[in-house]
């Protein structure tokens, strides 16, 4: 069989493989099997007998670097391989880029748990660990206590200690709703979740320093608090370290409340009632590190506590407040303050009185109140002052729309009542609802309620069924 050689650069097949145009042929393709390179078989010889070498072309410079770039590309590009065959890989370039074992060792894992490879600093989190030859202990650079260290690991709970001042971010939400429910049960199991036996002073100085800017209601509150924590949550060292603190601070606080002193002594006091402080602690005014402020609580806590009737008074040292007085108390002082706005006018002035008497659910008797003061009054400057009060109440929110409905309803189921004393009653209160009523804040619900009495018809003999025509203003009562 004869072999044509490639003209014009085409490609022609020698032993069925192909011959590229530029004279080169692949050695490994165009040699028999055991022949040598180079050499090609000639017509009419079946074997390696017959070789003639054929000369190989001399390529310049140039053509050398364009077949170079050639082999290259056709090689990333995936075209046939030296084999004839696609992405053909040789067998001794098989393992190159694989990760198994090379030595025959090992479990064909990848390395660092995939985690390795040029330029990748490993598996995250490993550098922490600090690596140590635990095989050979003779090693002049073996570490025994890092050795130890590393296998005898205790773990534990570590809680970061809180700060003075987030300790008291922490408390000061509990006593605020405290003031709200009153449940002394609950603040204990709350402060039971943090609370350490170094925040125990500071628990006590909190709780009095902020019954200091709130009310006597709030104060007592603050000491039946004091006392059913005393036992539980806090010991008597404990109390008495905070009012220490307190009393160090004195100057400061007098600052913002003038009358700390005098506040302090009556907590102290009270303390000394409840059994929470020995009374030696306020008997002891002689300290030579007290301020003059300081030594002035200490000397109030020991004039109450030194008085003839004993300790027993000193359960209302804070005095009577809120929903605790007596009805009557608080009809008194609500008639009071109406009557002293009746006479100023100053809205400020009875709203903070109002606010004083911390009865929030008692609004409604204020109301009746004061209507019934204008119905008693007669004249429309009375009116006009009550319902300008009214609608800075309803304005400001400090009497609910409830609360002001319930006053007007109760003034309407006693008209029948009313109207026994003051017979122009049904006149003067239709006259201030619409009055009312052109301020806003009256509901249409309570308009449409208004009593109205029945108009009665004054008939007598020998004047034909005509009605007479009476003046009530007119009338002298």
């Amino acid at each position: 069989m004869e072999i044509e050689k490639p003209l014009n650069g085409d490609h022609a097949l020698l032993n069925g493989v192909p011959e590229k145009a530029n004279g080169h042929h692949s050695e490994d393709s165009l040699s028999p099997v055991g022949s040598p390179k180079g050499a090609v078989a000639v017509a009419g010889s079946p074997g390696s007998d017959n070789l003639m070498k054929k000369p190989l072309p001399i390529l310049d410079e140039r053509l050398k670097k364009r077949v170079r770039k050639l082999s290259r590309s056709n090689s990333k590009d995936g075209v046939l391989g030296v084999a004839g065959t696609p992405n053909f890989v040789a067998p001794h370039r098989k393992w190159k880029n694989s990760r198994r074992s090379r030595n025959g060792y090992g479990r064909g894992l990848p390395k660092k748990g995939g985690a390795g490879g040029k330029g990748v600093w490993g598996k995250p989190g490993s550098e922490i660990y600090q690596e140590v030859d635990e095989d050979d202990q003779n090693d002049p650079n073996f570490d025994l206590d890092a050795y130890n260290s590393h296998h005898n690991i205790e773990l534990k709970e570590v809680v970061p200690e809180m700060t003075d001042e987030e300790f008291q971010k922490k408390v000061e939400p509990i006593f605020l709703e405290y003031y709200e429910h009153g449940d002394t049960h609950e603040v204990a199991e709350s402060l039971d979740d943090f609370i350490t036996p170094e925040r125990r002073p500071l628990l006590a100085k909190i709780a009095v320093e902020m019954a200091f800017e709130h009310k006597q209601s709030q104060r007592e509150m603050t000491s039946v608090l004091l006392s059913d924590l005393y036992g539980r949550t806090v010991t008597s060292k404990d109390i008495c370290a905070g009012f220490d603190m307190l009393l160090v601070n004195m100057p400061d606080l007098i600052l913002d409340t003038p009358e700390a002193p005098h506040i302090l002594g009556n907590f102290i006091a009270r303390a000394v009632a409840d059994d929470c402080v020995p009374p030696k602690y306020a008997y002891d005014i002689e300290r030579e590190e007290l301020c003059p402020q300081a030594r002035e609580a200490l000397i109030r806590a020991y004039s109450l506590l030194s008085q003839h009737q004993g300790w027993g008074h000193l359960d209302d040292v804070w005095g009577v407040g809120g929903a605790l007085r007596p009805v009557q108390t608080l009809t008194r002082q609500m008639a009071i303050l109406l009557k002293e706005y009746l006479l100023s006018r100053d809205l400020e002035e009875a709203h903070r009185s109002i606010k004083e008497l911390e009865v929030v659910h008692f609004h409604h008797e204020l109301i009746y109140e004061a209507i019934v003061m204008t119905l008693e009054a007669l004249n429309e400057q009375t009116e006009e002052a009550i319902c300008t009060l009214f609608k800075s109440l309803d304005e400001t929110c400090i009497v609910s729309p409830e609360q002001m409905e319930q006053g007007f309803r109760r003034v309407y189921e006693d008209m029948t009542d009313i109207v026994l004393d003051i017979p122009l009653a049904y006149s003067i209160l239709d006259r201030f609802v619409q009055r009312c009523q052109r301020a806003g804040f009256l509901s249409d619900a309570l308009i449409k309620d208004l009593p109205s009495r029945g108009r009665k018809r004054f008939v007598s003999e020998g004047d034909g069924g005509r009605i007479k025509p009476v003046n009530l203003l007119a009338r002298d009562f």
